[in-house]
């Protein structure tokens, strides 16, 4: 992926934009079923996919769009899968939870809680396999590290060496419980020596310390070297879905974690730092804007799909 900082900025702003619209859209009443927002964790995505080229593979779970459009999914065919339209990248089959673009690495989200771990852990295999130097990464949630899925996947990745980055999305809460009331020890990079291999705890919203973390574990795995775990540490900034009351945590805590918001602080990296201007950055906020209020249209008047389509894509010859 580019490094270019605007182009990093566009894609934190690209997935800001579209978790608030969607969840405008959600309040009107015009998006099918739950939103469960990635406002907040835009950093994480953006992160990780910056280390990533096209042909290395992701697998994400139930709070996708971020990971898809940090890697680069195409904006209306996205928005329209969201929606259930026969535009959709999916067609319409894969809807919030499971949307899914092969051709640039994207395997699918995944709405069973750490069901996407092993899947991750079989593209690493694949790619091991091929020699070509690809990687896969699996991302997952705090609470998906308390599943089997996770202790076997980290067991038999360290033990066959696989080109596989375990990114531990930490945002404090598994649903409406809070994670450190569920295990004795709450940094879940500490599990990595366990299993023998290196974990690391990451600021989460901080795209640059991301990306940097995640270009060791890729360089790591790509020569051989194995897997690696990254727990970053975020905040989601809504609840669990659109509509969760979010009685579980404090507003006083939302405020807090609001003050280091992601997209904020790498905006003033790009104007404190490099220098950029205020009127390019406050043009180039307008456009993606602009750009996701467009992709919106394009999805609301796009039909759905055909009832007679609906076993089409389902089974292969």
């Amino acid at each position: 992926m580019s490094q270019d900082p605007l182009d990093t900025y566009r894609r934190l702003l690209l997935i800001r934009e579209c978790e608030a619209q969607l969840n405008d859209l959600f309040a009107k009443n015009l998006f099918p079923g739950y939103i469960h927002s990635y406002l907040g964790q835009e950093a994480c995505a953006v992160g990780v996919c910056d280390a990533l080229t096209d042909t290395d593979q992701i697998v994400s779970n139930h709070r996708g769009r971020g990971h898809y459009l940090a890697k680069g999914m195409a904006l209306k065919p996205m928005m329209a899968e969201m929606l259930g339209k026969a535009t959709g990248v999916c067609g319409g089959r894969g809807g919030e939870m499971h949307a899914a673009d092969p051709s640039i690495g994207i395997l699918g989200g995944n709405g069973i809680v750490g069901g996407g771990i092993p899947i991750a852990a079989g593209a690493a295999l694949s790619a091991q396999m091929d020699g070509k130097g690809a990687v896969a990464v699996a991302f997952f949630g705090e609470g998906a590290s308390n599943n089997g899925s996770f202790a076997e996947t980290m067991n038999v990745a360290a033990a066959w060496k696989l080109p596989l980055i375990m990114v531990c999305e930490n945002n404090l809460y598994a649903e409406m419980t809070p994670f450190k009331d569920t295990v004795g020890q709450p940094d879940i990079a500490l599990r990595a020596a366990g299993y023998g291999l290196p974990g690391e705890i990451v600021d989460g919203n901080d795209v640059l310390a991301v990306r940097e973390a995640a270009g060791r574990a890729v360089a790591r795995a790509r020569a051989g070297e194995g897997p690696t775990l990254l727990e970053l540490k975020t905040y989601r900034w809504g609840g669990h879905f659109e509509g969760d009351p979010r009685k579980y945590r404090t507003r006083e805590e939302e405020a807090e974690w609001k003050a280091h918001c992601p997209v904020a602080r790498f905006r003033k990296v790009l104007s404190d730092d490099r220098g950029i201007a205020e009127v390019r950055l406050a043009e180039l906020e307008k456009e993606v804007a602009g750009e996701v209020a467009d992709a919106i249209v394009f999805a609301l008047e796009s039909p759905l799909p055909e009832a007679r389509t609906a076993l089409s894509k389902v089974f292969a010859a």
